[in-house]
Formats: C-alpha cells, sequence, structure tokens
C-alpha cells in the first residue's frame, strides 16, 4: 500500500499537528516497512532524515485542486491522508482527514478551516475521517451530517524522549505549563491560583514555555516565561515540576499532558471533555472557570505529588506510537474497501 500523508504541518516550528504528523509517518514507517510513506507538501520545510518515509515537495498554484492530486497519480498513491483537516478536492482516490478539534467554529483556530472543512466533510470529499478522542467525535457527529461508520476516534501518543529524567533542579519547586500560550488555554485562571499560593508564603515558582500568541504575559517575581525550548529540554522540565498545569478551555486531545504523564509529572487539568477521557482518573481535574478549585488542586500536589505522579506514569503506558500506527493503517485499508466499492 503506498500512502501519502500531508507534510503542511511540518512548516511550523512547534505544535501538537505537527507532532502527530512527523511521529505519525515514522511509526508508519517503522511499523509497516512493506507499504509506502510519502510526506507532501506545496510549502517548505525543515526536517530530520526519517527511515522509510519519502519527503516530495512541489510548490505552485491550486494545490489542493490541481497539483496534489496530480502528484499522487504520478507517486502512484492509493491513499491520501489529510493530518491537518483537508483532502483534495477531486475525489480520484480514497482519502482520510484527521479533525484534530472544532476550535474553528468556537471562534477559535484558523478561518481557512473554518470555510473550507465543511464543504469538504458535506459532500464527502473524505472517505473517512480520523478524531484523536471519542469526545471530538461526538463532537463531529453532532455538527456536520456524517455517516458514524466513517469517523474513527484514535487517541494520540507522545514521543519516547518524554520519560522519567533523575532530577538536576536544586532550586524551589514550580508549577510548569508548556504549550500554545494563548486565550484558549486559559492560562490566567492557574496564574491567579499560583499567586493566591504565593500569598499564604508556598514558596513556589510558575514556568511557562512555548509560543505566545495574541495574549500579553509580563514577568513578575517566581514566574518564568521561557517561551519556545528545544523538544529535548522538555523532559526534564516536566519530570522536576512539582505539577503540569494545563486549564484550557477546550481541547481534542491535549498531548502535552500526555507527554507530562508519562514523564512522571503530576497533572493538574482543566474539566474538558477530552482531557478527562485522556487521563482516565489519573490526573487531578478543576473546571476552568473554578479559581477555588484551582487553588486546592495545587495545593494538594504540593502536600503529596507522589500518589499523582505514580497514577500518571501508569495512565501513560496505556498510550504508543506503534498502536496509533497500527490504528492508522487499518484506517487506511477501510477507507480502500470504501473508495473501490
Amino acid at each position: 500500500m503506498n500512502v501519502a500523508l500531508d507534510a503542511t504541518p511540518l512548516t511550523e516550528p512547534t505544535g501538537g499537528i505537527r507532532r502527530y504528523t512527523w511521529e505519525l509517518a515514522a511509526a508508519l514507517a517503522r511499523e509497516f516497512p512493506q507499504d509506502g510513506y510519502t510526506l507532501v507538501s506545496d510549502q517548505s520545510y525543515q526536517h530530520p532524515a526519517m527511515d522509510g518515509v519519502r519527503l516530495v515537495n512541489e510548490s505552485g498554484p491550486l494545490w489542493w485542486s490541481y497539483r496534489l492530486p496530480r502528484l499522487l497519480g504520478r507517486e502512484k498513491i492509493e491513499v491520501f491522508h489529510g493530518t491537518d483537516f483537508s483532502v483534495p478536492y477531486l475525489p480520484v482516490r480514497p482519502t482520510v482527514m484527521t479533525v484534530h478539534d472544532l476550535s474553528p467554529w468556537r471562534g477559535w483556530g484558523v478561518s481557512r478551516v473554518r470555510r473550507r472543512t465543511p464543504w469538504l466533510l458535506r459532500f464527502g470529499l473524505a472517505t473517512m475521517v480520523v478524531t484523536p478522542s471519542e469526545a471530538i467525535r461526538r463532537e463531529l457527529l453532532d455538527r456536520f451530517p456524517i455517516p458514524p461508520e466513517e469517523v474513527v476516534a484514535i487517541p494520540l501518543a507522545a514521543s519516547t524522549r518524554f520519560r522519567p529524567v533523575e532530577s538536576r533542579h536544586s532550586g524551589r519547586s514550580y508549577f510548569l505549563y508548556t504549550g500554545m500560550v494563548e486565550p484558549r488555554k486559559n492560562l490566567g485562571v492557574a496564574l491567579e491560583a499560583w499567586r493566591a499560593l504565593r500569598r499564604d508564603g508556598a514558596e513556589v515558582e510558575f514556568i511557562v514555555t512555548g509560543r505566545v500568541r495574541n495574549l500579553q504575559l509580563a514577568e513578575e517575581p517566581g514566574l518564568r516565561v521561557l517561551g519556545e525550548v528545544p523538544d529535548d529540554d522538555l523532559p526534564a522540565l516536566y519530570s522536576n515540576a512539582a505539577a503540569f498545569v494545563y486549564p484550557s478551555l477546550y481541547e481534542g486531545f491535549g498531548l502535552p499532558v500526555l507527554e507530562a504523564m508519562q514523564c512522571g509529572a503530576a497533572v493538574i487539568a482543566s474539566c474538558d471533555p477530552a482531557l478527562m477521557e485522556l487521563s482516565g482518573g489519573a490526573c487531578l481535574h478543576a473546571a476552568a472557570d473554578d479559581g477555588k478549585g484551582w487553588v486546592e488542586a495545587m495545593r494538594a500536589v504540593l502536600r503529596n505529588g507522589s500518589e499523582y505522579r505514580e497514577r500518571a506514569k501508569k495512565r501513560s503506558k496505556l498510550f504508543c506510537w506503534r498502536r496509533t500506527a497500527v490504528q492508522h493503517r487499518e484506517v487506511y485499508l477501510h477507507a480502500m474497501r470504501r473508495f473501490h466499492g
């Protein structure tokens, strides 16, 4: 089977969709060397070499309507996987579309997706659809007229680089947030809870990593805003935190939460349905707008975080890229059967 995956998310320097595209392509090639896997894009991007994965780049106009369908025919591609809300506009071969969440229709996300994806779904141009959680699958089926048998929830996984790292941190304890810094992530509720603890005498800092978008975040005593940090530096930050905090208003999966769990961090997350599904009871949860609940959860991990660390590590073992790759390949095969009748 020859499969092409949309490599456009790799043009971004960081982000969950970039991680998903890269890790999935690598896992598919690793687990199924008998297949052919190709990353295709009309944009240039930086990438390390990936065994078993071809890279094809072709710039020019009319990518989705003309150039990509022509490229797929030339490369004898049997299934195309749109890893970021899109598939070709011509239904000439089986396609799979990943819908990561419905944030574009909730006032967040990219307007291009909000305009284009609905008609791709309504006209059946995606043979099959993948979501990263059952929560998003249900939401998608409620919003768009898609037959349920055409939508499959496949959980993501965290890279093997995310593992417990022996502590080399000799300073004060800290809470950690990593990910995009934007209004949807609701970082303010966690910061206010942390400030309340500091006023009560808790000697704990707060570290923020990730790209800052549409939000002003000034440093203050005890708060360190590191910006984007290399992926190789994140395991130590996760492992040595008093807790990883993720107060997001809305998620499709919550990959940073799983990365933190895999590093053995205690996690405090909002009650978003996808995050609750991911944690399976292994994390502490507080409503996104419950400031007092966040203060109490932070106090709980400062008193005794070891129990929550063990829960997180145990839960994280249920997720791996091998399983995710196997499930995606099954969807590719099913798309071929449906398309060819």
